[in-house]
């Protein structure tokens, strides 16, 4: 079952154990917590099911706190950043469930790239590596950047499959894996840390819902002043 249910059932758990708890209090019958539950679990059955989990996104978002909303950000901005410095264009991103929805995609955040520069050049081993090794650095980076802001990542399940689908499509063996997302991890880390003025801009940026142009015009900007840091 996907993450987004299981987190809707573990709210429908606690809500359970709160009612039950609460009910001879406020005088509750016993009855509502069961309902509860089995609505709660019912939902997340349908949502899996014929929704493809957007309505479980939605409500999570709705119910989101300030600190998860940011984390959203930071690991988007993280994103972008990183397939800026890389060369990778990008065509749009969001930051919420319903934004996604509208664009028909699932999840609760996402940066768009544009990849048809990319796979529509003539086959050539080398570069198709180079590309490989940029686009795994990009999809990590947002799990980089959680990582330097709160010392740990809550989002990435969807960036690792995307990771791990690009190496088996490679024709990579699987034991090598981690330590592929490992070296990508520490090339995004690398250069969130190098860029750190144009991150914390971008992400200003972003919380402003800033055409993908103006981000990268606000980018630039603060080129010049991450050079001079990382040369103190």
């Amino acid at each position: 079952m996907p993450q987004t249910s299981l987190n809707l059932i573990a709210i429908g758990i606690f809500l359970m154990t709160m009612t039950s708890l609460l009910g001879p209090i406020f005088h509750i019958p016993p009855v509502v917590p069961a309902a509860l539950t089995f609505g709660i679990l019912s939902l997340a059955t349908v949502d899996t099911l014929s929704w493809n989990n957007r309505g479980v996104s939605l409500l999570l978002d709705l119910f989101a706190s300030g600190e998860q909303r940011q984390r959203i950000i930071n690991h988007e901005a993280g994103h972008f950043l990183t397939a800026y410095f890389l060369g990778i264009p990008i065509t749009g991103y969001t930051l919420t469930a319903w934004e996604m929805i509208k664009k028909g995609q699932l999840g609760r955040g996402g940066v768009a790239f544009e990849t048809d520069t990319l796979t529509n050049k003539p086959f050539n081993i080398q570069e198709m590596r180079l590309t490989l090794d940029r686009f795994c650095t990009v999809w990590i980076s947002g799990v980089a950047e959680e990582k330097i802001i709160y010392g740990d990542s809550q989002g990435g399940a969807e960036d690792r499959g995307q990771l791990k689908q690009a190496l088996t499509m490679a024709g990579l063996p699987e034991v090598g894996y981690d330590q592929k997302e490992r070296w990508a991890q520490l090339q995004a880390t690398n250069l969130l840390t190098r860029h750190q003025q144009s991150y914390e801009a971008l992400v200003e940026a972003m919380k402003q819902r800033s055409s993908v142009e103006e981000c990268y015009a606000v980018i630039q900007q603060h080129c010049d002043a991450d050079l001079v840091m990382s040369n103190k």
